[in-house]
């Protein structure tokens, strides 16, 4: 069928256009979209999630926000509201990323490199000294023959995985967070030995005061912070160097996830263990009692693919094979104690929309292969003649159409096109430009019009019923507004019977009457039209001393 081969063609070979969406992050909320559209991976930090770092298309790094400690690495102290280019990183191309309270920021680069900047009261940052980073810079003490795939932050500790396997730590060591053996704060990266000797680690996490290591044999190590029992070593003694979960002795665990003091681990057959703090839920066990023995979570669901917690927070998230999300634990204040099913795509939505504070969990990123959402290959196939199915003529030009969208998108089409085989409709009643951007809603779900003309498309809206689409041209008729197109706008509203926009329109009028009717719009104003507007503005006072 045309719905199969449409499917087929926006699977194969797409690219170019896909995006980052960080439009639910409220840091980004005043970024124009033309800048949010460049955005491929991006960052949200800071004790009220109003600090961010993001990378552009181009490979440009910027900051904006409160710069605590100078975290955005620009140099100074000074806070932005204004995204700022961050010029040492531009061109870097980031890997991993990962942030703490104090608060520092960690990043490991396409080359293996590591960047640390912002607070360093504790060494956090590597260079051996505790003066504060305001740029980043290179952490280069033991790692300048290493190349590194990843880095976490505890609260004030940073560890790093290196292409061997090996894990290096520094910085606060108050509870042996960094492995060395011993309380003493570590100002320089030290591999982590003991029991990771001659092992391969694959993954690592921090939770605010601890660490944990995933080897290539699905083995889990923790070290470091464990009064809640957040290495799952069956006690709340604090560990010094890795100690192994022997409990999980024959799971195969792939990946680990830490929340300010709770673990989530995902095994290879898709299973959730979670263990740790537990006062918020966050364990997802039905109850709030910590675990200090990994817990096994029922979730009821099919085979999980991703584990999602942040050691700023108390929340966790998961993500099923079929793309469900589910999120339990501290939820906008909530005590959620089992996994709920939301109706977000990604881990990230959680984090967005209910932590405390709605900082990332990792660092966002565009998937790496050239893959297209279902919305975005739409928007793409709108008036493109490869694969229509459809063509419609309005003032002698084409628009071209797939009929199973129009019929899944629109009651009007649902009918018509189950009439007739027709693949070509002519249209007389509507212009071109208005008739385009009614079917260009269709499969953007965005009205792209001056206010003028949206003024058109509301008509079309209330001939075919579609009240969302009725809604959205009021909006843009009154967020365009202006003394010199108000007049044209008011008869518009008249004309099409749309009172509320009438109402608007007549009171921009009146609000601004002196310059109004200054416009030629005034001046051409139709009789009777202008009759009633002064009758009614002089009932509104508008003509009062």
């Amino acid at each position: 069928s045309t719905l199969t081969t449409l499917y087929y063609k926006l699977r194969a070979g797409l690219s170019t256009v896909h995006m980052l969406d960080v439009g639910k992050w409220p840091v980004f909320a005043l970024l124009p979209p033309e800048e949010l559209r460049l955005i491929r991976q991006a960052c949200v930090f800071g004790s009220a999630a109003n600090e961010a770092l993001y990378v552009t298309v181009n490979d440009e790094v910027f900051a904006l926000g409160t710069n605590c400690s100078g975290c955005l690495g620009l140099g100074d102290l000074q806070s932005t509201i204004e995204p700022r280019r961050i010029d040492v990183l531009c061109g870097k191309k980031i890997v991993s990323l990962s942030y703490g309270t104090g608060p520092h920021v960690v990043i490991a680069t396409a080359d293996g490199e590591v960047f640390a900047w912002g607070h360093n009261g504790y060494s956090q940052l590597g260079n051996g000294t505790t003066n504060h980073g305001l740029t980043p810079a290179l952490v280069s003490t033991n790692l300048q023959s290493k190349r590194v795939t990843e880095v976490a932050c505890g609260s004030h500790h940073t560890i790093a995985l290196t292409t061997d396997g090996e894990v290096y730590a520094w910085g606060y060591n108050n509870s042996g967070q960094v492995g060395s053996g011993s309380t003493a704060n570590q100002p320089t990266p030290r591999r982590v030995s003991s029991c990771l000797q001659n092992k391969v680690v694959v993954n690592i996490a921090c939770g605010q005061l601890c660490s944990m290591a995933v080897l290539d044999n699905g083995e889990v190590y923790g070290w470091g912070y464990n009064c809640n029992g957040q290495l799952g070593l069956g006690n709340n003694g604090n560990q010094q160097t890795p100690c192994r979960i022997a409990s999980l002795q024959g799971v195969n665990i792939v990946q680990v996830a830490c929340g300010y003091a709770h673990t989530l681990a995902l095994t290879d057959e898709g299973f959730i263990y979670a263990w740790g703090a537990n006062s918020y839920g966050q364990l997802g066990t039905g109850n709030k009692s910590n675990q200090a023995l990994p817990t096994l979570i029922n979730t009821d669901k099919e085979r999980m693919v991703e584990v999602a917690a942040c050691h700023t927070s108390h929340t966790s998230a998961a993500k099923t094979q079929s793309g469900q999300v589910l999120m339990w634990g501290q939820c906008r204040g909530q005590a959620v104690a089992s996994p709920h099913l939301t109706h977000f795509s990604s881990t990230d939505d959680v984090f967005a929309c209910f932590a405390t504070p709605a900082v990332t969990w990792h660092l966002l990123s565009v998937d790496g292969d050239d893959y297209l959402t279902v919305a975005q290959s739409l928007k793409k196939e709108f008036d493109s003649p490869e694969i229509s199915d459809l063509k419609f003529l309005v003032d002698g030009k084409c628009i071209h159409v797939h009929k199973a969208l129009l019929k899944i998108r629109c009651e009007h089409f649902r009918a018509l096109l189950n009439e007739t085989d027709e693949d070509a409709i002519e249209i007389h009643q509507f212009s071109y430009l208005v008739y385009r951007a009614f079917l260009e809603y269709l499969y953007t779900d965005t009205i792209n019009l001056p206010p003028e003309d949206a003024i058109g498309l509301l008509d079309l809206a209330t001939f075919y019923r579609e009240t969302r689409l009725k809604r959205l041209c009021q909006e843009t008729i009154k967020r365009g507004i202006s003394e010199e197109n108000a007049i044209t706008l008011l008869s518009a509203a008249v004309k099409y019977e749309a009172r509320d926009l009438e109402e608007f329109c007549f009171k921009f009028c009146v609000n601004h009457l002196t310059a109004v009717t200054q416009t030629q719009a005034f001046a051409d104003m139709d009789h009777d039209l202008l009759k009633n507007f002064i009758s009614k503005a002089s009932r509104y006072g508008a003509f009062k001393n």
